[in-house]
């Protein structure tokens, strides 16, 4: 089921400031990583499944828990919506290896299980842990 472009906005606000970005387990929800295609961010998709993705999102088929960190080397940002707590840390991992900032929601009452600074969004909160040398 798709997002409404509203729904989007904040989280939109945020990641769209940066020039090349991942969606981690993009599944089926592509409406994030189209508006940011809207938005001239380069942006590249994976998930443990072959995905259909929009026009103009790369998808490569990778499992974070084991990843292939070419993939990731030139993200500035690496992000995942509803993410679940035991892929946080595994993540945490690949993004501080590319040196990119990496931004995530979570499912309903799932706690961050990784250090992160919180951000109060309209959509709810929005977690960012910044690589070790920012």
């Amino acid at each position: 089921m798709a997002h409404s472009r509203r729904n989007l906005e904040p989280l939109l606000d945020t990641l769209s400031i940066y020039d090349r970005v991942i969606e981690v387990g993009i599944g089926r929800r592509t409406d994030m990583a189209a508006a940011l295609v809207d938005e001239d961010v380069s942006v590249t998709a994976t998930d443990v499944h072959d995905r259909d993705v929009p026009d103009g999102v790369r998808f490569v088929r990778d499992d974070i828990v084991d990843p292939d960190s070419s993939i990731y080397a030139d993200a500035d940002a690496i992000y995942a919506l509803n993410l679940p707590p035991e892929l946080h840390r595994p993540t945490l991992e690949v993004a501080r290896t590319a040196d990119a900032v990496f931004l995530f929601t979570t499912l309903g009452g799932d706690q961050p299980a990784v250090p992160v600074e919180r951000r109060t969004i309209e959509t709810g909160t929005l977690y960012v842990a910044q690589p070790m040398g920012r």
